[in-house]
């Protein structure tokens, strides 16, 4: 079986679950927040809980970290039911690492009085081996004696990571932990923080709506939608084998553009795609990555199969974008984007050759 066929399947991870959500509901008054949850999260893996606003990922995060009182399911920490409709085990006695999106440091304590703060029944030697330990892991050694005021965004997320490692619970859980960071130092702290929950060897899950941030951050993402896990799986699997547009949007963006099944196949400018399952003159939706139009100069003397006018190029760093327009040489009235890795700012009005590569287009059926 690929990934894709069982990133929807019933959970078969080889390691024994830390967390397992089964059948969480949760709702506010009229409005159903989370609908039939169910995930498991294993040692030394990071699960993310991705989707848009309000697709119901913190309800389930705090719903798991007990922060909700459960409606409906149940929760098994260590493979022991720690929450079900008829009774919960109180937040402070499961063992679990919180870090929410204020990190909510003692302005009063310096860094080491702050990681040490959840430190109980340890002697103070202890207790100072222990801070000093995972203040090396967050790389903030250095920092122990500095006030919280004293310190950059990025350090202060650091410091409140270095808090949540220090009891060694069995389970992390992050709530946007990067979100007030600025995007170049997002990407550092990210990194500092993987390499530090990979150490620890705890499970992690982690909320998130940045696509790419769950694709750097996980092991398995658990894409969200209107209260209910849309699909399940590795980075990989929900790139490349996406089950439906909503899951293939939110990874980037996409040229879509609509198209009819005939003979089970979809007619594109840059070829036919197959439209598995689909009926006959039924209306599809064709999704096309950027990166999957790849351009060529047109050699003299030779007429390419098919061919895009530049409509504007530009160098966005490590790639470049190609805005295009196929309206010449099809008469259709069709604007696309490529990307294409580095330099690459072919002159507007010029014509280029295309080829799709077709492991990153999708066909599904209309919304």
């Amino acid at each position: 079986m690929t990934d894709a066929e069982t990133s929807n399947a019933p959970d078969c991870s080889p390691s024994p679950a830390v967390l397992a959500l089964e059948a969480i509901s949760h709702r506010y008054g009229d409005v159903v927040a989370v609908q039939l949850l169910s995930l498991s999260v294993t040692a030394g893996e990071v699960v993310c809980l991705l989707g848009p606003s309000g697709c119901g990922k913190t309800t389930a995060l705090r719903v798991a970290a007990g922060l909700e009182a459960i409606q409906a399911g149940r929760i098994l920490l260590g493979g022991a039911v720690i929450a079900d409709e008829k009774w919960e085990l109180p937040p402070e006695r499961r063992n679990v690492g919180f870090l929410f999106q204020d990190y909510a440091l003692f302005p009063h304590l310096d860094v080491a009085g702050n990681v040490a703060f959840g430190l109980q029944g340890m002697s103070a030697a202890d207790r100072r081996a222990r801070v000093a330990e995972v203040l090396e892991q967050v790389t903030l050694a250095d920092c122990a004696e500095r006030f919280p005021h004293e310190l950059s965004g990025g350090q202060q997320q650091r410091v409140a990571l270095a808090r949540t490692l220090a009891p060694k619970p069995q389970l992390i859980l992050l709530d946007e932990p990067f979100s007030s960071l600025d995007a170049r130092m997002r990407d550092q702290v990210r990194d500092n923080t993987l390499h530090a929950l990979k150490q620890s060897g705890a499970a992690t899950l982690m909320v998130t709506h940045d696509a790419e941030e769950a694709m750097f951050m996980a092991d398995r993402i658990a894409v969200m939608r209107e209260g209910r896990l849309v699909q399940f799986g590795s980075p990989v699997a929900l790139y490349c084998h996406p089950e439906n547009a909503f899951v293939a949007e939110f990874f980037g963006e996409v040229n879509r553009f609509p198209g009819i099944v005939h003979n089970g196949m979809v007619a594109t400018p840059f070829g036919d795609l197959p439209a598995r399952g689909m009926a006959e003159g039924s209306t599809a939706d064709v999704l096309v990555r950027p990166e999957a139009l790849r351009l060529a100069p047109i050699h003299e003397g030779l007429d390419p199969k098919r061919a895009v006018t530049v409509i504007a190029a530009r160098m966005l760093g490590r790639t470049s974008l190609i805005h295009l327009c196929i309206c010449r040489q099809t008469g259709q009235e069709l604007h696309l984007h490529s990307r294409m890795p580095g330099r690459f700012l072919p002159p507007e009005n010029s014509i280029l050759s295309v080829e799709l590569d077709s492991a990153q287009a999708f066909v599904f059926p209309a919304d």
